[in-house]
């Protein structure tokens, strides 16, 4: 049996690992994004995506429904594999027009109408709660697993300070967020 404070302890070191890598990624972005490095990204970013996806989907859609689950992978596939050229287009477009999200990309084949980006970034919004619940139920759930499994009553009592795991998980995500993700507004 695993001690509750070593899974915690381990919760914190990866943590920390993930802050170091990030802070290490800022540094040196823009030397990261020129050759390898950069395909090394795009493969690492569809790991990710195939990672959450995993956890929850595709597992059981296998189980009920055979091989429809591949349809989840696919895309991401193919639009990272073979549509290279769409996705230069998209980035010089975005680069050209000093474009940074989804929202400002659509709003600018109407003008730059603040309108339309509002629309894209409610729409952006309303269909990524699903996914970003879902990565937060795969994290809370693994921690509540390893948890659990550590027979340390006291620890897993004593955990959910704040109401529940997920919030924890929630809380610490977007200071990972702010702390590395909004600094640098770059359209690249």
């Amino acid at each position: 049996m695993v001690a509750g404070w070593a899974v915690v302890l381990s919760a914190l070191v990866y943590l920390c690992m993930l802050f170091a890598v990030a802070h290490w990624g800022d540094l040196s972005g823009k030397r990261l994004m020129q050759g390898r490095g950069r395909a090394t990204i795009y493969a690492l970013a569809l790991a990710v995506y195939c990672t959450s996806w995993t956890f929850f989907g595709s597992v059981g859609l296998a189980s009920r429904s055979g091989l429809d689950f591949l349809t989840i992978y696919i895309g991401p596939i193919l639009v990272i594999g073979c549509g290279y050229a769409l996705v230069g287009r998209v980035v010089r477009i975005a680069k050209a027009q000093n474009i940074t999200s989804i929202a400002d990309f659509v709003a600018a084949r109407y003008g730059k109408s603040e309108r339309v980006a509002a629309l894209v970034s409610l729409i952006a919004v309303v269909g990524t709660v699903p996914y970003i619940a879902l990565q937060l139920k795969a994290v809370a759930a693994s921690l509540g697993v390893f948890l659990s499994a550590a027979n340390d009553t006291t620890l897993t009592r004593s955990v959910p300070i704040l109401g529940d795991l997920a919030l924890i998980v929630a809380l610490v995500l977007a200071g990972f967020a702010v702390a590395f993700g909004t600094r640098h507004a770059d359209a690249t």
